[in-house]
């Protein structure tokens, strides 16, 4: 499986950007995917994850402003992210559950909200 996201950029407090992650090789074996971010000194996150019937969760920062969704036809998922704030800046990724807790992760795209 190779992931790619992009989308990323610097955006002021409030703006949007909407992130996307095309996914190529053996799909049929992914049912959640998810986006994850990471602020250099600290720990990997969990933002968003999508089932594979559409089934969603949100970490409680975040609830509300971004939205993950996914479009099995292009092999891509999504993030809109909304109302950002400077607590958003950070790399973001796409993964697997399944790949993250193995540690197996490739190039995220970074998000930098500032004025």
């Amino acid at each position: 499986v190779q992931l790619q996201a992009s989308g990323g950029g610097l955006v002021q407090p409030g703006g949007s950007l909407r992130l996307s992650c095309i996914i190529s090789g053996n799909i049929f074996s992914i049912n959640h995917m998810g986006w994850y971010r990471q602020v250099p000194g600290k720990q990997r996150e969990l933002v968003a994850l999508i089932s594979d019937s559409g089934v969603t969760n949100y970490a409680d920062s975040v609830k509300g402003r971004f939205t993950i969704t996914r479009d099995n036809a292009k092999n891509t998922i999504y993030l809109q992210m909304n109302s950002l704030k400077p607590e958003d800046t950070a790399v973001y990724y796409c993964n697997t559950p399944i790949r993250a807790s193995s540690g197996v992760w490739g190039q995220g795209t970074l998000v930098t909200v500032s004025s």
